[in-house]
């Protein structure tokens, strides 16, 4: 019997009409409904004909978790007075509860995904509701974008509904076509809001890593919250190995403490869900407890002010999940989990004045997750580069290539990016790519079932307490009776069948379980096999040093298949947190396409080396040294070497190091056809002015040989005759009354010209170079400055009277006439000049 008390009582009910009138005029609409208010369960009821209003529809509704998807589809079937699998129904991944009657059926957004591929049609669904789609993750932002292609091609009257609490409600309706915005009220308590920072500064997020000092202090925040207030708690914490580790320090409190998250069992996530009529209860959650989930009973709120977000090193073929501040949207949703039912409060564990400096909301997940999951699905989709899917933000060109890589990599796509036959086998398997050809690959080697069971584990980083060798976690995980355990036989038995149905081989297989767990790891990231270099140290494929922790067994091994590792920021090389041992023949096996074979010749930062190697990628196999290398690859070689190293690797003197800077002063004030003389531009033009000498050196010590300012002579102008004129417009010294020839300095802004002062006594303008006037500085007798001056005939009239009062008591061999501008300029004493 339908419990109409409780569906009355949803706020959403009063935005159901303006709802159904959008998706009659338009087919599209944007639902806005606070938490609490039954967009998650009312609307689907309604939009299916199930609540006695209008006819019986097929609806999907789409959510981000299975936890959610799972609560959902409970939720509805008791509001119907039914069981799931009778009218609603849900299928997520490797559990699917459905019956002859379902018309609502709950799945995860990568469940539709894949229906999408093998339906494009949804053949017998009216209408999809994409819920949560303020979360950005990436499966609802591509489901989005491919419902909106089966509208606008073959669908225009599917209907669709974009719902979430809090999201950007114009971005989703303007890609969806103007669709009308849908506003519910919710009927939401008042919740306070309690600041309470932690005493001592702790060290923020770092990669996977949370301070211990914070985890404690959130855990005497719950304590504190359960003293001060009634009810359930529900404290939010990163992941689950914050949520053990807080829960170990809530031992003894007077309520019992409950862990829900993504990898708990389904019997503990509806324990929690169904709430408690016996004493109080802590619940520990990860962000999957943010929205779409009622838990009942809670009034209180802790809030660790944390979240996990991928993270990808495209260049080193890492990815991982990182620990950020949450957002401010995401602190919103965490608190409004404590209004739902009566006034309550949330307990921020971090400083108000931090709060506005925190982001609005998330990262979208296409802006920086690992896109090669997503770039297969558009391949498949017919849209390789993405360039016509409808998406909020489109995904960088960047992780798109590096995408394109790995699936060009695992034969997934062509060169131009279309799918293969390969490929569309591999999207089937509801796995990343890499695990799909970890899946095909391995089980042609070890057989379907054994390779299934590596791949499952490689789906679900296994435990921490596992330890970091892939094959002893493979041990545990057979004979395990945890949780992770029940999971992992649950997707073997799901990705066996897989194998088989996709015409691999189910096969059992043979050979120990070490060389089948490292071959089928190494299939997975080719660019992760990685070679020992001593003291738990590696070198990865991909140029990427790694390292084990102290007392891990696989410190010995000569090469490792890294399953999961962190390369922290400014850390030179990555924590490994899971590998398998294996052999070199494995790593080529695997890792074939990033073999090299040949003469390399480079400059490795001392001088040319030519070898003839063998790489996999960044790891030498073996080297031996060429004696007659390619004398086109020694020249780029040495080039190399004169970028990274500099110019100063040439022969250069005083008078050649002038010349330069001549040349680069008439090119300041000149242009053409005085050449550019920068350091950037002289490389740029070897074979100009080094040639036929850089093509004729073979090694660091010829470089040294070549005199450079020979070589920069060729870049005069001479065709033009302009290069006579070198001496006449840049003049290497510069005559002075006393007839002395001068050095002049061209290194600065503008000409120097260094002189005593008395050499230039009846001089009355500045000298110039090319029009321009030089700086001079006057020198003292002793050749120390006594003043600097680019117009020297005001130096006379004003400055000259101080410099002649401090100096010629210090000087008084030397002439110090009242009127310099009168008298002949000397080189010499007054006494010397009196004997001439």
């Amino acid at each position: 019997m339908i419990r109409t008390d409780a569906l009355d009582q949803l706020p959403v009910r009063t935005a159901v009409p303006a709802l159904r009138r959008a998706l009659d005029d338009r087919g599209v609409a944007v639902l806005c409904a606070p938490p609490g208010t039954g967009k998650t369960t009312l609307v689907p009821l309604v939009l299916a004909g199930l609540t006695g209003q209008g006819p019986v529809r097929r609806v999907v509704v789409a959510e981000p978790r299975r936890i959610a998807a799972r609560a959902a589809a409970r939720r509805m079937a008791w509001l119907l007075g039914e069981r799931p699998g009778e009218r609603v129904g849900f299928t997520v991944r490797g559990e699917r509860v459905m019956g002859p009657d379902t018309v609502v059926e709950v799945v995860t957004t990568g469940v539709l995904l894949q229906r999408l591929q093998r339906d494009q049609e949804l053949a017998g669904v009216d209408a999809v509701i994409i819920d949560e789609c303020h979360e950005r993750h990436l499966d609802a932002d591509t489901v989005a974008a491919f419902l909106l292609d089966v509208r606008e091609a073959l669908r225009p009257d599917l209907r669709l509904v974009a719902a979430s609490a809090t999201t950007d409600a114009q971005g989703w309706a303007r890609l969806l076509g103007d669709a009308p915005v849908i506003e519910a009220q919710g009927v939401s308590h008042p919740v306070e809001v309690v600041w309470a920072p932690p005493l001592r500064p702790v060290r923020p997020p770092h990669g996977m890593r949370v301070d211990p000092a914070l985890l404690t202090h959130v855990a005497s925040v719950v304590r504190r919250a359960l003293a001060e207030r009634d009810g359930d708690v529900l404290c939010f914490l990163p992941g689950v190995g914050e949520i053990g580790r807080v829960a170990g320090q809530l031992s003894g409190v007077a309520a019992e403490v409950l862990q829900v998250h993504g990898r708990a069992p389904a019997a503990v996530q509806d324990a929690v869900l169904a709430g408690s009529s016996e004493g109080r209860r802590v619940v520990l959650a990860t962000s999957v407890a943010e929205s779409s989930l009622t838990v009942p009973g809670v009034r209180t709120v802790v809030d660790s002010g944390l979240a996990r977000e991928p993270r990808t090193d495209h260049a080193r073929g890492l990815s991982a999940l990182a620990t950020v501040r949450a957002s401010q949207a995401a602190g919103r949703q965490r608190a409004g989990r404590a209004g739902r039912e009566a006034p309550g409060a949330v307990y921020r564990c971090w400083e108000q004045a931090e709060d506005g400096r925190l982001a609005r909301f998330p990262s979208p997940e296409i802006k920086v997750a690992d896109l090669a999951a997503f770039a297969l699905q558009a391949a498949c989709w017919g849209d390789p580069d993405a360039a016509g899917l409808a998406l909020l933000d489109p995904p960088p060109a960047g992780a798109m290539a590096a995408a394109r890589e790995v699936l060009t990599a695992v034969g997934a796509v062509e060169a131009d990016g279309r799918v293969t036959e390969r490929g569309l086998r591999m999207s089937r398997l509801g796995l990343h790519p890499r695990l799909a050809r970890a899946l095909l690959d391995g089980a042609a080697e070890v057989g379907g079932r054994r390779a299934a069971e590596v791949v499952a584990l490689l789906s679900e980083e296994p435990p921490r307490d596992y330890g970091d060798d892939l094959a002893a976690a493979l041990r545990t995980a057979r004979l395990g009776k945890d949780g992770y355990a029940a999971r992992w036989r649950q997707e073997v038995r799901r990705l066996s069948s897989s194998v088989k149905a996709s015409k691999g081989t189910g096969a059992g297989g043979s050979g120990p379980d070490d060389a089948v767990v490292g071959l089928v790891a190494a299939l997975a990231f080719p660019e992760r096999v990685a070679r020992a270099r001593g003291e738990g140290t590696f070198l990865m494929a991909s140029g990427t040093g790694a390292e084990l922790r102290d007392g891990s067994r696989l410190r010995s091994a000569p090469w490792l298949a890294v399953a999961v590792a962190d390369r922290p920021a400014h850390a030179a090389s990555a924590q490994v947190r899971l590998a398998a041992v294996i052999d070199e023949d494995t790593a080529r096996l695997a890792a074939g396409h990033l073999r090299f074979a040949g003469e390399e010749v480079r400059w490795d930062g001392r001088d040319v080396v030519a070898r003839r190697v063998e790489r996999l990628g960044a790891v030498e196999l073996s080297a031996r040294p060429l004696k007659r290398p390619d004398p086109a690859l020694v020249r780029e070689a040495l080039v190399e070497g004169l970028r990274r190293e500099g110019l100063g690797l040439l022969r250069w003197s005083r008078d050649t190091a002038q010349l330069r800077e001549r040349l680069a002063f008439l090119h300041q004030e000149f242009g053409a056809p005085w050449p550019d003389v920068s350091d950037e531009a002289l490389l740029d033009r070897t074979e100009q002015w080094l040639e036929p000498e850089l093509s004729r050196a073979r090694r660091r010590a010829d470089l040294a040989g070549i005199d450079a300012g020979q070589a920069l002579r060729r870049l005069l102008p001479w065709a033009t005759g302009q290069a006579a004129r070198l001496d006449e417009l840049a003049p290497e010294r510069i005559e002075v009354p006393s007839g002395s020839r001068i050095r002049v300095e061209y290194g600065g802004a503008q000409p120097v010209l260094a002189v005593k002062l008395q050499e230039l006594f009846g001089l009355q303008e500045t000298p110039r170079v090319a029009g321009v006037p030089v700086l001079v500085h006057l020198l003292s007798p002793a050749g120390r400055p006594a003043a600097v001056t680019a117009d020297l005939a005001s130096f006379w009239r004003e400055g000259y009277k101080a410099v002649r009062a401090e100096l010629r008591g210090r000087y008084p061999r030397h002439p110090w006439p009242e009127d310099p501008t009168t008298v002949e300029a000397t080189r010499f004493t007054k006494a010397r000049l009196k004997r001439e």
